[in-house]
């Protein structure tokens, strides 16, 4: 009895031990997501984090490239399963071990422990987490915005878990026990035990939420705001997801990363040649001038003066599509001179 105590008391200090080195910021913290974070989770987390802090948009700025170097660090940990699973274990600490030992696991094994001290098995998995319900919107998104990057203010109402009177079964688990029945002779039994927790309620709210659109969003693309979705109780609040939805322009069409628009001009303009610019989401002009003939729906493509591509320097194309204005009537007059010049 007394050698089974000394090893739990062994088993609890590698544990404490565990937990100890995970203690204070996390790789989690620094990528603001839940533990129980998916692989694309963390990568769309990283990827607005890194184009906040990274070291181009930032020059000069100490704290912004020690921001993006944590950031980095810890996607690189989180966004390779090995390491992850270490780091979930036993931390900084486990990482390093690891690492030293050229990564062939030389690190602290838990189950390892577990196997030796009592002859089990692998340890269980973690139970999952319970989840609330994502809430997903559709945002419409004007092209400026798309183009040039802004931000929306958006109402959103949601159900807030608020403290209520009276106690509440809660945490409620399966435990085994075992009744001796007779000599050497022993039954199993499950009972469900459950805690006694303090009584929340659901309670509806409002607030305005900040939706930031970034350069070169396209439809479907989604601003995630992790645990901001539906509340459960004795769970993690779900997600709540703005999915981007262009609006309509009434000057410009998007296709892709293209953008396409009509431009009307007269008979003569066609004929004869034209100067003319045309105003783009930035407000800065385009020049679509020519000297030659335009025949009626010629389209022309005007390289990288489309949608810029999202997290890229490099942009799509316009097209313009170019309607001829014909007049609706001409004089005898008119008729004779124009057989002359192009008769």
């Amino acid at each position: 009895m007394a050698l089974r105590r000394s090893k739990l008391l062994f088993l609890i200090c590698v544990l404490s031990y565990a937990v100890i080195t995970i203690a204070g910021k996390s790789y989690y913290d620094v990528l603001q997501v839940p533990r129980g974070a998916s692989d694309e989770q963390i990568k769309r987390a990283y990827r607005k984090l890194a184009l906040k802090y990274h070291p181009d948009k930032n020059q000069g700025n100490e704290e912004a490239n020690k921001k993006f170097a944590e950031i980095s660090n810890a996607y690189e940990v989180l966004s390779d399963s090995e390491k992850r699973g270490i780091y979930d274990r036993y931390g900084e600490e486990g990482l390093k071990q690891h690492a030293a030992s050229g990564g062939r696991g030389g690190g602290m094994n838990i189950q390892d422990i577990f196997s030796s001290f009592f002859g089990g098995g692998p340890m269980e998995e973690e139970e999952k987490t319970v989840k609330g319900d994502d809430v997903i919107v559709e945002l419409d998104a004007t092209l400026e915005d798309l183009y040039m990057g802004g931000s929306l203010k958006v109402w959103r109402e949601k159900n807030i878990l608020k403290p209520a009177p009276g106690k509440r079964r809660c945490n409620c688990r399966n435990e085994v026990h075992h009744k001796q029945i007779g000599p050497g002779m022993f039954q199993q039994m499950t009972e469900q035990v459950c805690e006694q927790c303090p009584n929340v309620k659901y309670e509806r709210e409002g607030y305005f939420v900040t939706v930031d659109i970034e350069k070169g969003m396209q439809d479907g693309h989604e601003v995630v705001f992790y645990e901001d979705g539906e509340p459960i109780i004795d769970g993690e609040a779900g997600d709540l997801r703005f999915r981007i939805r262009t609006a309509p322009h009434d000057r410009f069409r998007r296709e892709g990363n293209d953008l396409h628009t009509t431009i009307t001009i007269t008979l003569v303009q066609a004929l004869v040649g034209f100067e003319k610019t045309i105003k783009h989401l930035d407000e800065n002009p385009v020049d679509i001038s020519t000297k030659g003939v335009t025949k009626p729906k010629e389209v022309r493509k005007f390289k990288s003066k489309g949608m810029p591509l999202h997290y890229s320097t490099k942009k799509g194309d316009l097209y313009v599509t170019f309607e001829v204005l014909f007049p609706t009537s001409l004089t005898e007059d008119q008729k004779t001179k124009i057989k002359t010049i192009l008769g």
